[in-house]
């Protein structure tokens, strides 16, 4: 009976430990099952975020293969196929405060942290302003134009709410170079300013846009014009500086620049408005063109045209006749020179030694109907001719020229024209005597405009011979660049203010051509309020500060443009050089 009931005993202990295993197993399989449940929906939960921020972030588009395969703006080139504008593909630095869900913080980390990791990859950015917008949660950008490496470094500080969208950026790959001629383009993608607002339709055009669009100028002399210009800008502490390169028989324009420049890869506000402090100081925005927007008085470069005028209607017919250069009374007026040149002196002269007083009674004689209408060919009335959107109105002296006015204007006084009206009135002044409008397109040779005839063939080849006096024997001297046949005149200005002209304020201004015996290149130079400093011998006059720049910038340029020097050859000035007998 014992063994029986023990024997039953251990049977049914048995039986029960079965039951437990199994009760075990099965527990255990539907917890591994709840376990995978959970992962399964985490991970589904997980694919659908991303899958909503990628259809969020890059919404899907029909694009064609044509379009795809376009840019997304044209490609601005010089003459030489040298690119100056390009699209660029970048990123861009995004705050999307919902990116974790509508509630809760939308950073893992603190504002403050998340602010110092981003300035340390972008060291421009306002470490406490951007604390600022990360903590206000409000969704807008942090930065524009973010390279590639620099979206990686975001992307490994781990935030979900700093999203890097991909844009179409452009680029200048010549950096400042050229920035007033280029402009700049709007985060929206409009052209502003230059040739970018010029041509924005062209480059957005799906149907031109695949087609580089060159421009006029040659990039090499745009540089040396740029470097020579800022140079001669800082020897003599001048507050700006503009300088223009232009072909005489075709109007093309090889370089142009206005000093200080801005950087059309990071505009600034304040390259586009000044400050009111600033404006009070007379400063400039970085961004206006000196060259084609800026109206000048500028001074004794307006003589040549005068005595050109004169010599196309018959007022100077012998050169060796003797002018008067006392100083000339009109009025309650006096005119006179900077200093005495001698009781009388001949065209030659007066032009080498830069004479108010003759050049004033060259101009009364021709008359104001004559001077005026020559400065309307010269295109002096209007705003001047060029592509470019910021183009200044000259303060033109009206219909009727009193007496008073008629002479100061032939000497560069009671007239402002911006520094491209005066290249364009020297190009027909020594090129034959054709205006032409200028450009900055590159023209093929069917394209280059008749223009209009200005002054007689042979008054032009007179202005040629005594430029180049000027230069060799006059006021020009600091511009003669050896085998290079430069000629050209001073012009140095007092600037107008409040009752009257200042003094100690000049604009400063070279006007010259080169080579001389068959004229291909005009250069201006200008200097804005110069100051007599060490480099300039302590003189503020064009002679000692613009034209030394023109010295030194034609040799840098010429061989670029296929004028070598030649010291073999020149102008023939042997029925001039008896009428200066001060040359030597």
């Amino acid at each position: 009976m014992n063994t029986l009931t023990a024997s039953a005993a251990i049977s049914t202990g048995r039986v029960e430990l079965v039951a437990f295993r199994r009760e075990s197993l099965a527990l255990a399989r539907w917890r591994v099952l709840w376990i995978a449940l959970v992962f399964a929906a985490v991970a589904a939960a997980a694919l659908l975020r991303i899958a909503y921020l990628g259809l969020a972030d890059h919404g899907t588009t029909r694009t064609s293969l044509e379009e795809a395969l376009l840019p997304p703006r044209g490609e601005i080139t010089d003459r030489n196929g040298v690119p100056l504008a390009r699209a660029f593909p970048a990123y861009a630095l995004w705050y999307n405060p919902k990116a974790l869900g509508e509630n809760g913080s939308p950073l893992v980390k603190p504002p403050k942290e998340v602010a110092a990791r981003l300035v340390a990859i972008f060291p421009e950015l306002d470490e406490i302003n951007v604390a600022e917008r990360l903590a206000s949660g409000k969704a807008g950008y942090l930065r524009r134009r973010v390279l590639p490496e620099d979206a990686n470094k975001v992307q490994a500080i781990g935030e979900l709410a700093l999203e890097m969208p991909r844009e179409n950026d452009r680029h200048y790959p010549q950096g400042m170079l050229a920035a007033h001629i280029l402009g700049y383009v709007t985060p929206d993608g409009e052209g502003k300013i230059g040739m970018e607002q010029v041509l924005n339709e062209r480059l957005s055009d799906p149907v031109t846009r695949s087609t580089p669009t060159p421009l006029s100028i040659d990039i090499r002399v745009q540089g040396a014009l740029e470097d020579e210009l800022r140079r001669g800008m800082l020897a003599v502490n001048a507050m700006g500086a503009a300088g223009i390169v232009l072909d005489v028989d075709t109007g093309e324009v090889l370089a142009l620049a206005s000093l200080p420049e801005f950087d059309p890869n990071a505009v600034r506000s304040d390259d586009l408005i000044l400050s009111e402090e600033a404006h009070k100081r007379g400063e400039t925005p970085r961004a206006f063109n000196r060259v084609t927007n800026q109206v000048y008085e500028l001074g004794s470069t307006f003589k040549p045209l005068t005595v050109a005028a004169a010599i196309d209607a018959g007022v100077v017919r012998d050169l060796s006749q003797p002018w008067n250069a006392e100083p000339v009374t009109v009025g309650r007026f006096t005119i006179k020179d900077s200093h005495p040149l001698g009781a009388t002196l001949n065209v030659p002269q007066a032009l080498m030694h830069s004479s108010n007083t003759v050049t004033a009674r060259i101009a009364d004689e021709l008359g104001p109907e004559r001077l005026r209408r020559t400065m309307m060919d010269l295109g002096m009335n209007e705003r001047p001719y060029i592509e470019l959107p910021a183009r200044g109105f000259p303060l033109w002296p009206g219909k009727k020229w009193p007496r008073l006015t008629t002479m100061t204007v032939g000497f560069g006084h009671s007239i402002s024209v911006t520094p491209l009206h005066l290249a364009s009135a020297y190009a027909a002044m020594v090129n034959g005597g054709i205006w032409r409008p200028t450009t900055m397109h590159k023209l093929a040779a069917h394209e280059v405009p008749r223009g209009r005839r200005v002054f007689k063939a042979s008054t032009s080849a007179r202005m040629r011979q005594m430029l180049r006096m000027t230069t060799l024997y006059g006021t020009g001297r600091k511009a003669d660049a050896p085998g290079f046949r430069v000629g050209g005149k001073t012009g140095s200005a007092e600037k107008p203010g409040v009752g009257g002209y200042r003094r100690t304020s000049l604009i400063s201004t070279f006007a010259a051509a080169f080579p001389m015996d068959r004229p291909r290149y005009v250069v201006i130079a200008m200097l804005d309020e110069p100051h007599g400093t060490v480099a300039s011998s302590y003189q503020r006059t064009a002679a000692w500060n613009a034209a030394p720049i023109v010295g030194k910038l034609v040799p840098r340029i010429g061989p670029l443009l296929g004028v070598r020097p030649d010291t073999s050859r020149d102008v023939d000035l042997t029925d001039l050089q008896p009428l200066v007998p001060e040359k030597e």
